[in-house]
């Protein structure tokens, strides 16, 4: 497969089967079928009974029902069949990790209402005007505006350029913002890629625009991103 960085823009755009105008709502709905949301892949979150399971290794939790344990059998033993203690003990210790397990869910649903609000957003052509969207309803082939301030939501080529600078640290180290460029980059001799830090015709997810404005094809979106290829192998080791 040819790399974008070693095409023109008008090879790009041509291959992701989409003009400067941008997708349609229909191409975009028919892609975010198939490639599914811009976002990074979260870890599954444990069951009900795995958190109610995570609330009993408590420490005090643990002493508690060790007590009830010696309790009941201190009771079998003296001969008594009393087995309050034992079941307020194992009521207490039920009712505190019931407790727990709500706390820590509306705990997770008060953050996930947080995320829903403060949802990144960018401005993406459809249907060639101007549209401000989450970033995780992007799609492979639209073609999104960057200006300076914007944080890059998903990997581009660069197919617009007026003096744009965007600072890739977090990706490549370089704390100097690098000049971006819209010619296409030649392989050296032997080479069948170029470094990630040399692709100055192209955007990456996590990245933010410093200065000037420009605009991109989309090429990579969620976990195809480099990005997203990096918390893979993260979350593999």
């Amino acid at each position: 497969m040819k790399k974008t960085y070693t095409q023109s823009p008008e090879e790009v755009l041509s291959d992701l089967g989409v003009g400067p105008e941008g997708l349609t709502t229909a191409q975009a709905q028919e892609r975010q079928a198939k490639y599914g949301p811009n976002k990074l892949k979260e870890a599954e979150k444990p069951s009900l009974i795995q958190r109610f399971l995570a609330q009993l290794k408590d420490p005090m939790l643990i002493i508690l029902l060790i007590a009830a344990g010696v309790s009941a059998l201190t009771g079998i033993l003296s001969g008594h069949n009393e087995m309050a203690e034992v079941i307020i003990i194992l009521a207490v210790v039920l009712l505190n990790a019931i407790l727990g397990v709500i706390q820590e869910s509306k705990a997770e649903a008060a953050i996930e209402a947080l995320q829903t609000m403060t949802a990144a957003t960018c401005k993406v052509l459809r249907d060639g005007k101007l549209t401000i969207l989450h970033s995780d309803e992007l799609v492979p082939g639209d073609v999104v505006l960057l200006e300076a301030g914007d944080s890059v939501p998903a990997d581009g080529r660069i197919i617009e350029n007026a003096s744009l600078k965007i600072e890739e640290a977090a990706l490549t180290g370089e704390s100097v913002p690098v000049n971006k460029m819209l010619e296409a980059l030649g392989l050296a001799e032997g080479k069948d890629d170029v470094p990630l830090g040399d692709r100055k015709n192209m955007c990456y997810m996590g990245s933010t625009v410093v200065y000037g404005r420009g605009k991109a094809v989309i090429t990579a979106t969620g976990m195809e991103t480099e990005m997203g290829k990096i918390a893979g192998a993260l979350a593999a080791t």
